[in-house]
């Protein structure tokens, strides 16, 4: 089969499976999203029974995630400095980015500073709100609603609904 050929294959597919998905759920997606099962790349990464993750979502390190978490589209998932823990039933909204480590001092120092590493880990039944930023060695407890295009630089204590740049606790959940 000629490259050609091939390319003429992987857009019928992609055609087919796009009219597919936008007939049933009304959604358009990037290409691998239409391949890629996003329950098959969870178990593949270790992820609990019943969690999915989209293709686009980037994971680096180790990360843990627990079951029937979901993990939207273009999120970033960095276990690199010292582990990322997210518990069960958990909403992870497109964007969302998640950090184990910072260059900032390395940064400002040329490079003679080490990179800063922390763990993070967010717990159960948590709603993490679309574009969302949370730092190194955040710990965000059970049952947070983190609102929409906050910034965690801090930890966040169960049971709380938090929101801001930067987040903060405005009650309870």
């Amino acid at each position: 089969m000629t490259a050609v050929e091939l390319l003429d294959q992987l857009k019928r597919l992609w055609l087919e499976r796009r009219s597919e998905v936008n007939e049933r759920f009304k959604r358009t997606l990037p290409l691998a999203d239409y391949i890629v099962d996003r329950w098959e790349k969870a178990r593949e990464l270790g992820f609990g029974e019943g969690t999915s993750i989209y293709d686009s979502s980037l994971v680096f390190g180790d990360v843990r995630v627990g079951e029937h978490t979901w993990i939207g589209p273009f999120t970033l998932l960095d276990g690199s400095g010292g582990g990322l823990e997210i518990g069960s039933h958990c909403s992870i909204s497109a964007g969302v980015q998640i950090y184990t480590h910072d260059t900032v001092e390395r940064s400002l120092s040329g490079g003679k500073a080490p990179i800063v590493t922390a763990p993070t880990r967010i717990g159960s039944n948590c709603y993490i709100g679309p574009n969302t930023v949370i730092a190194k060695g955040v710990t965000i407890g059970d049952g947070v609603v983190i609102g929409a295009n906050s910034l965690v630089l801090k930890d966040i204590p169960s049971g709380s609904k938090a929101f801001g740049t930067p987040c903060r606790v405005v009650g309870a959940a």
